[in-house]
């Protein structure tokens, strides 16, 4: 399994917020891209970067600073925030991004979507952001009447080849991935998942591998260093199961 670190931007700094509310947000860099650089010397094989103001205001509002995470790093790239229209999505592509994340745009506008996966397939990721099991979209500040559940196998039914799950209400709180709604997910999906929200220890990260997850994204207990990510990868075998002597 995958161990993917998030860089989440907001204002051009490198932030968390919790549960995705943007009046609580604690700052822990104020440049995302040396904090990209650090978790690449680190072991990541891959970012995750978030224009968290262009996920609210509906476009890359920190478009230059994420080329620029994109042009020093030698490792894949996937960026999601705001990307609602196909020049900005080919923009990214163009800088290097190797995948870019459509959140609202694929409930909102499913011509974008098939228009994009008829030509970029591998390089689009969907992500479906869910409380208590109901999509949210807009930067999460607006519910839809979507079960994720559904959602993701709308998706797999118009081709798209893998998914972020993020658990809004676990992210940002370090109280663990929701394990239950993970679990309901995975006997139904019939694509790649990559998982977000709560994750917090390496006994976090190995269930998930176990439940046979592609990736798992994992933030705030990088930054507040609960987690080491050298730890991690080195545990974790690259087949995504945790190495003999790691419990769940």
């Amino acid at each position: 399994m995958e161990i993917v670190p998030a860089i989440d931007i907001r204002g051009g700094r490198c932030v968390r917020l919790y549960q995705g509310d943007f009046g609580r947000e604690t700052v822990f860099a104020d440049d995302p891209v040396e904090v990209a650089c650090r978790w690449q010397d680190e072991g990541a094989h891959r970012l995750h970067v978030v224009d968290l103001d262009g996920a609210r205001d509906g476009w890359p509002v920190n478009a230059d600073l994420v080329r620029r995470i994109v042009a020093t790093v030698r490792v894949p790239v996937q960026v999601g925030g705001g990307l609602r229209d196909r020049p900005s999505i080919e923009r990214y592509l163009d800088a290097g991004v190797d995948r870019v994340v459509l959140g609202t745009a694929a409930v909102k506008d499913r011509a974008l979507l098939t228009e994009v996966l008829a030509e970029h397939a591998q390089q689009i990721v969907v992500a479906v952001d869910a409380r208590q099991g109901v999509v949210a979209i807009e930067g999460w500040q607006e519910e839809t009447p979507l079960a994720a559940v559904e959602l993701v196998r709308e998706l797999a039914v118009l081709g798209v080849t893998r998914v972020i799950y993020t658990d809004a209400l676990r992210d940002g709180t370090l109280e663990g991935p929701n394990f239950p709604a993970i679990e309901n997910l995975m006997a139904r999906a019939s694509v790649p998942v990559i998982y977000a929200g709560g994750v917090s220890s390496i006994g976090d990260l190995a269930r998930l591998a176990s439940l046979g997850l592609e990736g798992a994204i994992v933030g705030k207990a990088l930054y507040t260093r609960d987690l080491d990510l050298r730890e991690a990868l080195e545990v974790l075998s690259p087949a995504g199961r945790p190495e003999e002597g790691v419990s769940a």
